[in-house]
């Protein structure tokens, strides 16, 4: 699967930024947002308040990688493969 690098220019509290993501990711932001009835903007807001380390890049990659995954796990019971 072949995803460009695509940066894009946010405001993250009150402030212009620049952020580069594959744009599968920023697919999976806008699913999000729109899910959750936010503005981009106000989601990558959340995402950069809770951060602990990293750059802003990264931390996104990682919550949309935990918002499918964790969507994934409640949306399929887990099953033992058949032998």
């Amino acid at each position: 699967m072949k995803s460009p690098v695509v940066k894009r220019s946010i405001v993250v509290a009150g402030h212009k930024t620049s952020v580069s993501l594959e744009e599968a990711f920023w697919n999976g932001m806008k699913e999000i947002s729109g899910l959750r009835d936010m503005t981009l903007s106000e989601l990558v807001g959340e995402i950069d308040s809770n951060r602990q380390q990293g750059n802003l890049s990264s931390a996104i990659r990682l919550f949309v990688l935990d918002y499918f995954r964790t969507r994934a796990m409640t949306a399929v019971p887990e099953s033992k493969p058949q032998i």
